[in-house]
């Protein structure tokens, strides 16, 4: 069955109701669930900081660990050139392993700083590490802190809370598809959370510029909804209208 206008605006009304009850609930507990989602954010951040650093550590020590292995590699290859030399049949040979040799000298002292400088930065990733784990740290307590703070809060209000959103559920249940997205869309698009306003002294409740009398009639009328021309909010009702004061006629002079 097709609902009239006055059953919908009667339905959006309640719907507004019980949002702006929800709303007040959200005031009482202020920006500590928006501190409370700020800190988890920032935490993850320096988690996932530590995390790279330490991947850097063991990218670093692998490092280490090949330049390590090249440094052996040489060494048994000059090793081996030296046991070569002992055997050479002409200087050209001579020379030519000499030359082996100074290269790999060369690869030793190539790896040697390689690994200086790997220790190098291991050092300033341990020093990041440990000034981000204890800034870690603070942010924690200071999170553990705020949940408690919004545990309390949030117990108090809990009944109430979960007895608004059951029948916010079933509000919601009795308006139509189309003009619950405009609803919705209104409301977080309004600073207060109001989409539905009443007509109150001649004036939009929720941008309070002046409602023309005409639009005024067809509020009380209820037979469309009618929209705020400045803000675009529902108005639903007229509480009271203003009085425009007549003018007082001039009495005209009888000629003498």
């Amino acid at each position: 069955m097709e609902k009239t206008v006055a059953q919908k605006l009667e339905a959006l009304k309640n719907l507004q109701s019980i949002d702006s009850q929800l709303d007040e609930i959200k005031k009482v507990r202020g920006a500590l669930p928006e501190e409370v989602a700020d800190l988890e954010d920032e935490i993850a951040g320096y988690e996932t900081r530590v995390e790279k650093f330490n991947t850097e550590l063991a990218e670093l020590e692998g490092n280490i660990s090949d330049h390590k292995t090249q440094i052996k590699n040489s060494e048994g290859l000059i090793k081996k050139y030296e046991e070569q030399q002992m055997n050479v049949r002409n200087n050209r040979e001579y020379d030519a392993i000499t030359k082996e040799m100074e290269l790999q000298n060369l690869e030793i002292q190539i790896s040697e700083k390689r690994i200086k400088e790997a220790h190098a930065k291991i050092d300033l990733k341990k020093e990041e590490i440990e000034k981000t784990q204890g800034e870690l740290a603070e942010r924690q307590k200071d999170l553990e802190t705020k949940k408690s703070e919004l545990e309390v809060l949030t117990k108090e209000s809990e009944t109430d809370e979960k007895k608004l959103l059951g029948e916010r559920d079933k509000a919601a249940k009795n308006i139509e598809e189309r003009l619950l997205i405009s609803y919705t869309k209104l409301r977080t698009n309004a600073r207060n959370g109001l989409a539905v306003v009443p007509v109150s002294r001649g004036a939009c409740g929720g941008c309070f510029n002046v409602v023309p009398p005409q639009r005024q009639a067809d509020i009380r009328d209820s037979k469309k909804i009618t929209v705020c021309e400045h803000c675009g909010r529902i108005l639903a009702e007229v509480t009271d209208e203003i009085v425009t004061e007549e003018k007082p006629k001039r009495s005209r002079r009888k000629k003498a």
